[in-house]
């Protein structure tokens, strides 16, 4: 049974002037979007919102690429089942019928380069639900679509050259931040950026864990794109170290920690799970940053830090004579004649 909810018309109308007002504030919408989006009712006008830049895209990239008769619809957006397959079949149709041959397959790729929110087909967009409603160029945005990729897939056979189209805005520069900039970068008394504060053990098994723990900074001084915050490497030979995991590896955590806020202070931890099925060796963590360390200066400094070298070892299964004591194991002594008792005194002997 459903549960239902009743609300009374007064209650309601207070519901739709307050979110009419919020809406009004950022920006009121026209008529031409009233009747644009219809008949989707608009909380936000996002189309028309400019301040401080555009809130919606005004600009998309649309792309095929093409692999013998193996295609890729590259959509800057969220593709509904439908949506995506009436473009994929509205493509092959258009790329077979300008000479591609029938074994031609064609697959959506999404989301790609920009975001366009969903796109739904124009029946799904009348029901007004999360995907229509979220659906930001109005009911024929899918149509519209279509005509785009089909174009794009005659001139791709037909080796037609396509405009470039005007270049999308790039707002990177003028886009607002609320995070707090970073004002300065400490390091306690006696220790230095990177040092192992707590480091590793000498030995450790496989499919076991391993931590270490460095002085460190502020991650958001460099967010280390394309790079790492830290690697497991192996060594090979006394000066060659191979990498074997990094911070994008599925057994490695980087976990950074404020410890004073006055003093600027912090930590990273990081932690490997080791495989079950991991070589036996030599190997060391190592951990990569950048510290501001003066507040007076937006100038950073790099540093690194590394554990001391600790061995992974082989797990050996040892037999313990201590294990007999169990009852369960006496049950199988008694099946074969033999006595708790009879073998209490050697229990008793043993170290």
């Amino acid at each position: 049974m459903a549960r239902v909810h009743l609300i009374s018309n007064k209650v309601l109308l207070k519901i739709t002037f307050f979110w009419n007002l919020i809406r009004d504030l950022i920006a009121e919408p026209s008529n031409e979007q009233v009747k644009c989006q219809a008949p989707k009712p608009i909380l936000l006008d996002t189309g028309e919102a400019s301040e401080p830049y555009p809130w919606q895209p005004q600009i998309a990239s649309t792309q095929l690429l093409r692999l013998g008769d193996f295609v890729i619809i590259a959509v800057p957006g969220e593709f509904t089942t439908m949506s995506g397959r009436r473009t994929r079949d509205a493509v092959r149709d258009s790329l077979i019928k300008n000479g591609l041959p029938s074994t031609t397959k064609t697959v959506i790729a999404g989301m790609a380069n920009t975001y366009t929110d969903y796109i739904t087909t124009y029946e799904e967009y009348q029901i007004q639900r999360y995907e229509g409603a979220s659906t930001i160029y109005g009911p024929h945005t899918l149509k519209a679509y279509i005509n785009q990729f089909v174009f794009l897939a005659e001139a791709m056979v037909l080796n037609k050259t396509v405009p470039v189209g005007p270049k999308p805005p790039n707002y990177l520069s003028s886009q607002l931040s609320f995070n707090l900039p970073v004002v300065y970068d400490g390091q306690p008394s006696g220790q230095v950026f990177g040092q192992a504060i707590k480091d590793v053990s000498l030995k450790y098994l496989q499919n076991s864990t391993v931590s270490v723990t460095f002085v460190s900074a502020n991650p958001r001084n460099n967010l280390m794109t394309e790079k790492t915050f830290l690697t497991v490497e192996k060594q090979n030979s006394s000066t060659d170290w191979e990498v074997i995991a990094t911070d994008s590896s599925w057994n490695t955590i980087f976990a950074w920690e404020r410890t004073s806020t006055l003093f600027g202070e912090s930590i990273a931890t990081i932690t490997w799970d080791i495989p079950a099925d991991q070589p036996t060796g030599t190997y060391r963590i190592r951990h990569f940053g950048y510290a501001k360390p003066n507040p007076l200066s937006e100038a950073i400094k790099e540093f690194t830090g590394s554990s001391k070298p600790f061995q992974v070892v082989t797990k050996k299964l040892k037999f313990d004579w201590r294990d007999f004591n169990r009852p369960q194991y006496w049950r199988y002594f008694k099946a074969l004649g033999h006595y708790k008792k009879k073998y209490q005194n050697l229990y008793n002997t043993i170290p």
